[in-house]
Order: C-alpha cells, then structure tokens, then sequence
C-alpha cells in the first residue's frame, strides 16, 4: 500500500483492497482474479428477489402534453390529479398493486389476468369520465419481485403492447385472453404487430365488455 504495508492473499480468499496499491505474484503459478467494484457492503449478500407470474396493466395519457398547453397549468394539474385518482380507486377495487407512475401514467400488477383486465377496461371508462383519454396495454408474463419494483422482459412488452393501442382502447397480449376465457369479456384481434425490441410478432386483441 501507499502507506509501505504488504498483505499476502491466497486461493480463494475474497479481500477489500482501497486504491492507492500496487501488487505482484507470488511463486510461478498462473492465478485469476476476479476484480469486482461497486458498494463493497452489499457483495455477497442475498438480493431481496423473488420471480413470479403477473399480469400487468400499463396506462398512458394520449397527448397529455398538448393538453396541457391547451388548457393551462392549473387546470392541467387539477385534470391530472383526477385521472390519478380515478385510476387508483379501480386498482384497488380489482385488488391490484400499484408498482409506479410516470406522471401521466401508471403500471399495476394483478395475481388475476380477469381482474387485470376487467381493471384495464374501467381505469379507461373512469379517465374518459373526468376528461382524460388513455391507452391501456394489459400482459401476463414471469417478472423479478425487486423491493417494490417489477423488472424482466416482461414489464416491457407490456409497454410496446400499451404503446401500439390507440387512445380509449386496451389492447391485450394472447396469454391473458387465454387465462380469462369464459369470463365474459370480449376479445377482437387487431392483428400480429411488430414491438419494438422483440424479435417475434406478437398477435393482440382489444379488449370490450359486450353490450
């Protein structure tokens, strides 16, 4: 080390050096390091972790930024604290879990694809009601348990699904409609689409409640 002290490190020994050291071997074996760097608390220790099947509902606002040009700041804030509410009034009744929002936007997690998708249809009617339009993709699929957090590929191709539907409609992958199949919802094809980052086409249904 920089201050003149000298350590000795054997095979599988796992060691703290700080910067400010140089190092040399010992003897005339070949020897592999594995150099790992970040917060030196955490190496070793279990992560909080757990993979599971959800499905998933992901909303957006439709132009929520010209809107809010439109109509003003203050009414703007007003509108977006409406549709916020109204949105976690119908994931609490369909006993989902919020995982985030993205301002204008919200992502929740259901252990029901029915419920997911029953919540899917009304956060769009409750939004339209205080003068929000949304689009709404709803997805089932295996997602890491993080603290609070959904991650895996999953939790995106829930977004792309959201993406491709257009205002006031839920478009839903395959996997949930087969999961909810009998329960009365009503299920039209729009056809195979391309998501951005997947390799394969993937067949999606709007989703109604028949009259």
């Amino acid at each position: 080390m920089d201050d003149g002290d000298e350590r000795e490190f054997g095979p599988s020994d796992v060691i703290d050096i700080p910067p400010g050291h140089d190092s040399w071997v010992t003897g005339d074996e070949p020897v592999v390091l594995l150099d790992v760097s970040g917060n030196v608390s955490d190496f070793a220790l279990p992560t909080s972790r757990a993979r599971t099947v959800l499905s998933m509902v992901m909303t957006d606002i439709v132009e929520s930024t010209q809107t809010a040009a439109r109509i003003g700041d203050p009414a703007w804030r007003q509108r977006l604290g409406d549709h916020n509410r109204v949105v976690r009034i119908q994931i609490e009744r369909f006993g989902g879990r919020e995982i985030s929002t993205t301002g204008d936007g919200f992502l929740a997690a259901f252990g029901s694809a029915d419920a997911a998708l029953r919540a899917a249809i009304a956060i769009r009617d409750a939004a339209a009601a205080v003068g929000v339009q949304i689009r709404t993709g709803v997805h089932t699929g295996e997602v890491d348990l993080v603290d609070e957090d959904l991650r895996g590929i999953a939790v995106h191709e829930t977004a792309r699904i959201m993406a491709a539907a257009p205002g006031g409609s839920v478009y839903a992958s395959g996997l949930p409609r087969a999961l909810a199949r009998g329960g009365g919802l009503q299920f039209t094809s729009v056809g195979t689409r391309s998501l951005k980052g997947f390799d394969e086409p993937v067949e999606l249904f709007e989703v109604t409640v028949p009259a």
